[in-house]
Formats: structure tokens, sequence, C-alpha cells
């Protein structure tokens, strides 16, 4: 993912927040595969089992904050 900021971070920055849901929804899928139910982490439930806060307390990388960041340094 930093890979990723560092080559497009030029972008348009009301790209990043739709990247960020949707690899935080892959997560979710992920996590839901490894407890074997099914489903593909987009419901409710799931937000509210894995919070976003949840993905950020292990350190999860979120490109909003990093073009926040990014921008402020100028």
């Amino acid at each position: 993912l930093k890979g990723w900021f560092g080559y497009f971070k030029h972008a348009y920055k009301s790209t990043f927040p739709s990247i960020d849901g949707f690899i935080r929804r892959r997560l979710r899928a992920m996590l839901r595969k490894q407890q074997k139910s099914p489903g593909m982490g987009k419901s409710q439930v799931d937000h509210k089992r894995w919070p976003n806060e949840y993905f950020a307390q292990l350190g999860l990388f979120t490109m909003t904050q990093a073009r926040m960041q990014a921008s402020q340094s100028r």
C-alpha cells in the first residue's frame, strides 16, 4: 500500500477514501473466511465486529491519512 501511494500520491484526493474502504472490505471478507462464515464483508455486522479503528490499531496504512500528512508538510 505504501508503494502504491508513493507512486499515485498526486492523484485526486477523492480517490483515496474509496480505495481505503475497498481494502478494509476485503480484509473483513478474509476475516470472515477464516471463521468459515459466508459473506463478502459488506454487512453492518462485519463493520461492527471489525470497525475501522480495529484496523488502525493493527497499524493498517491508510492512504487518506497519508495524503493529508503529505499535503500538510508543504
